[in-house]
């Protein structure tokens, strides 16, 4: 069952990128992450209730509480950078560098966990996804600038922070329902979100946002709230290096997406790397 999560995380993950790109053409990205977090918010808390999770609120302990908390910035970070990457540079481009967290996760999870089943597997397909990534990365962006832009130390920053929140939620979560898990993670990122917008001044822009771009942020909020849901619920029951490459399929849907919906063709050069990926991907998980 956790595989399955895990499947249906990396398509919710893969929607919530094109509809957050939908969303922040004139939208500040900090803004745009601060109200979308309001409504994963909302979902997981609503979930919680649905499935009467918060009666296991009373038995949390002190340990897994800080390291909830600890995910939760993490996940603010990586939220932050990747949505302020989405806004200046193409889906194609910064989708591949932020998925590649995988490899720090892996690696990770060796050592922290001892998820050392199949270890040469984890090797080669890690590997594999390293050097997908690295041929998914091109040379110039669409206005033919250098790589050199803000947008690729964006994306790179938002990889290390997603590798660390996978890892500090899977001790997070231990003993704890991954519903109740997830949306006391999310309380912790609407708080860091908000913090920042007022921070910098912009918690005026939140009255002023295009009505068809608040559309497409509320639903990538909804989508992103699915996706955590699956995510952790497969992280609770499934193994840390297996689930965390399967959610990163979600790359798939965002290029087959970004393709139809903003007209960002792969080259071959990308497309062998959206390929290598996948077979790395798909190795970690048949060969659990």
């Amino acid at each position: 069952m956790w595989l399955v999560m895990a499947f249906m995380s990396a398509l919710f993950a893969g929607l919530t990128s094109i509809l957050a790109k939908c969303g922040i053409k004139e939208t500040d990205s900090d803004v745009a992450t601060a109200v979308r977090t309001v409504v994963v918010l909302v979902f997981s808390w609503i979930m919680v209730f649905i499935t009467g999770s918060l009666k296991t609120s009373v038995m949390v302990s002190a340990r897994p509480l800080i390291f909830l908390i600890l995910s939760g910035i993490a996940t603010g970070a990586s939220w932050i950078c990747y949505f302020k990457a989405l806004s200046t540079g193409d889906i194609n481009k910064v989708v591949p560098i932020e998925k590649s967290s995988t490899i720090l996760t892996v690696i990770f999870a060796v050592i922290l966990f001892k998820e050392t089943n199949n270890l040469s597997v984890k090797i080669i397909g890690t590997f594999l996804i390293a050097a997908g990534t690295l041929l998914m990365i091109e040379k110039k962006d669409t206005h033919g600038q250098s790589i050199k832009n803000s947008w690729l130390i964006y994306a790179l920053l938002s990889a290390v922070f997603a590798a660390l929140t996978s890892i500090l939620v899977k001790i997070g979560v231990t003993g704890i329902d991954s519903n109740l898990a997830t949306a006391i993670r999310t309380s912790v990122v609407l708080i860091m979100a908000w913090l920042i917008v007022i921070y910098k001044g912009k918690a005026r822009l939140a009255k002023t946002i295009n009505p068809k771009e608040l559309k497409f942020i509320l639903l990538s909020g909804f989508a992103t709230g699915a996706s955590w849901l699956c995510y952790y619920n497969a992280i609770q029951n499934g193994i840390v290096s297996v689930v965390v490459p399967i959610d990163k399929l979600s790359i798939i849907v965002s290029i087959v997406f970004s393709y139809f919906v903003f007209n960002e063709r792969l080259s071959k050069k990308a497309f062998l790397g959206l390929s290598i990926i996948t077979v790395g991907t798909l190795l970690m998980a048949v060969f659990r």
